[in-house]
């Protein structure tokens, strides 16, 4: 089925709609609720306000992506990894991750001289 420049709503349940292709579509304030979207590729989106509740996100690879203002309560990042970010502001636990890292600095520091 193709749609092409249409300005309606959808509701859609209990569909397989995968491989699907979505290209200069506006899905603000769409609600996804028991939806797999395992192995989908994002690419210059907006997802600005959105939210994220009980989510796998297993695996993600997430690069250029402005994080600004993000909220996480109990996530688990077991193995994550950053590389080349930047934590201006960022805290875990109210303490600014720049102060951890020159801590941790510190501590190697003093631990090699030794």
């Amino acid at each position: 089925m193709k749609l092409h420049e249409q300005h309606q709503r959808l509701e859609v349940t209990v569909c397989d709609v995968s491989g699907s292709h979505f290209d200069d579509v506006n899905l603000s304030g769409s609600r996804f609720h028991d939806v797999n979207l395992s192995g989908c590729t994002y690419e210059d989106i907006n997802l600005s306000g959105s939210t994220f509740s009980n989510a796998n996100m297993t695996g993600w690879k997430v690069e250029d992506v402005n994080f600004a203002g993000l909220s996480m309560k109990s996530a688990s990042l077991r193995g994550a990894s950053f590389t080349k970010c930047n934590f201006d502001g960022a805290t875990i636990d109210g303490i600014a991750v720049s102060d951890l890292l020159a801590c941790w600095d510190k501590n190697r520091a003093t631990e090699a001289a030794h």
